[in-house]
């Protein structure tokens, strides 16, 4: 138990890490949880001598089980720019069948939450990318100028030498990782420089080490919003309420790209109506962040009929829901250290498909956003074979939403190529994240305890809920 390690001294610990009782929440909203909080100071650049210091936040929730075992849990966010400690705060009843007998071990990753946060102040037109490149470019340098802290030392291959300064401190000999969408580049990249104290891999919404974010994120979530006109169609319900689905999303995006609407909507905080432009980038932006999940799949129809009808603002209000939630979760700064250091660099012409790109709802404004942001922005450390996939015999459980807009069931499939002890649940119906669908987080708890992905029994999976489609505003029919 991590509160035990704690008094014990080892010769091995670099540096000190002293815990004391706190509470950690997800926000207003959520309720505390108890746990164990500390600060550890690392170096800036570890590869300098005299670098600066910043400052991990650490948490440890200790085991419901008072004998619980030596190797804890380690939640990673994704984002890249979300904290593990709110990650973790807002999906604690998922965690709680791995919390019954081993500790949950929270880092926010250096740039993000309480470690060093790397934030730029920016309004909703950074979330869109609906904005011109020279605004973009002004936007990017006044951020650097405001950053604390160099940026070049914000990336995976620095921030996973923090993780395992944390482990050797706390004492823990070895760490059960689970990473969500960005978080499983930096599980498979610690599992990559410390093969001997990963015990278990749990990869949720897979980005493989040889994909680069950024050049298909348009065409894959055009795909998902493909499947949800798909699925509406072959819906007798759906198809007969929303009738030319597919056409009506089209003359959408024709008529937003031609001249957005001005649409007054209540602010999700204050609660007082202003005025929203809503563009296409801003229409892009909801689209393909309400395709992510299940539950807000099931309003896209709804929610396209009424713009098609003249109403923009149940649609101009779930951009402005999701926007101020982006620019309230995450660390921009460190994003952008992540993105133009370790995928816009290694980006390749050739391979992009910029007729996808083109004639996708999102357009090419996301992939020119990233390019001109990367322009100025300076590239960081990445380790040699960074871009390789992982080749280990450490057991390992991908999993995947059939629907995925972002991290397709196809990319776990390139993640998993030189895995030795590896399984694939790719889950019908559910999109992007599946630890609290269904069963998993049972099912997730067997595999850590067992070490061993072929005997988890993943027939309950089957049965997991899909949202039925929204006809209207009540809600789907009983």
């Amino acid at each position: 138990m991590a509160l035990l390690l704690l008094c014990l001294s080892s010769p091995a610990r670099s540096e000190s890490l002293e815990l004391t009782p706190c509470r950690i929440t997800a926000g207003p909203a959520y309720p505390s949880i108890r746990a164990r909080c500390g600060d550890m100071q690392r170096p800036e650049n570890p590869a300098a001598a005299n670098s600066p210091q910043i400052t991990l936040r650490v948490v440890v929730v200790p085991a419901l089980n008072l004998t619980p075992e030596p190797d804890p849990v380690v939640p990673i966010a994704g984002g890249p720019g979300q904290s593990s400690v709110q990650f973790y705060a807002s999906s604690a009843h998922a965690f709680e069948p791995l919390r019954r007998n081993r500790d949950i071990l929270l880092v926010d990753q250096r740039g993000t939450g309480d470690s060093a946060p790397m934030a730029c102040g920016f309004d909703e037109a950074v979330v869109t990318g609906n904005y011109s490149p020279e605004l973009t470019l002004a936007l990017t340098q006044q951020c650097l100028e405001a950053l604390p802290h160099d940026p070049r030392y914000f990336t995976t291959s620095v921030a996973v030498t923090d993780l395992e300064a944390v482990r050797v401190a706390l004492g823990y000999p070895a760490l059960n990782l689970y990473g969500i969408s960005y978080g499983t580049r930096v599980a498979q990249h610690f599992a990559r420089r410390f093969p001997d104290f990963t015990r278990t891999i749990i990869l949720d919404g897979v980005v493989p080490p040889q994909v680069s974010l950024g050049p298909e994120i348009a065409t894959e979530s055009q795909k998902a919003v493909d499947r949800v006109f798909a699925r509406c169609a072959a819906d007798d319900a759906c198809n007969e309420r929303f009738p030319e689905l597919a056409s009506a999303f089209a003359d959408l995006v024709a008529t937003l790209r031609e001249e957005p609407v001005i649409v007054s909507t209540p602010h999700p905080n204050t609660g007082r109506y202003d005025d929203v432009t809503l563009g296409s980038g801003e229409f892009a932006a909801a689209v393909r962040l309400l395709a992510y999940h299940t539950n807000t799949i099931a309003l896209l129809p709804l929610l396209i009929h009424e713009a098609a009808g003249g109403n923009w603002v149940p649609l101009a209000a779930q951009f402005r829901m999701i926007s101020v939630a982006l620019t309230e979760s995450l660390s921009i700064g460190m994003h952008n250290a992540v993105m133009c250091s370790e995928d816009a660099p290694f980006y390749d012409a050739a391979e992009i498909d910029l007729e996808g790109l083109t004639t996708s709802y999102i357009g090419l404004v996301q992939l020119d956003s990233i390019e001109t942001i990367c322009s100025v922005w300076p590239a960081g450390p990445v380790d040699d074979g960074f871009k390789v996939p992982l080749a280990t015999s450490t057991p390992v459980m991908l999993l995947s939403g059939e629907v995925d807009p972002i991290t397709p069931p196809r990319y776990a499939e390139l993640a998993a190529v030189d895995l030795v002890s590896a399984r694939l649940l790719v889950v019908k119906g559910q999109g992007h994240g599946q630890l609290a669908v269904g069963c998993m987080p049972n099912l997730l708890e067997e595999f850590v305890a067992g070490a061993d992905p072929d005997a988890v029994d993943a027939g309950c999976l089957d049965r997991a809920f899909v949202m039925p489609f929204f006809l209207d505003f009540s809600g789907p029919l009983p």
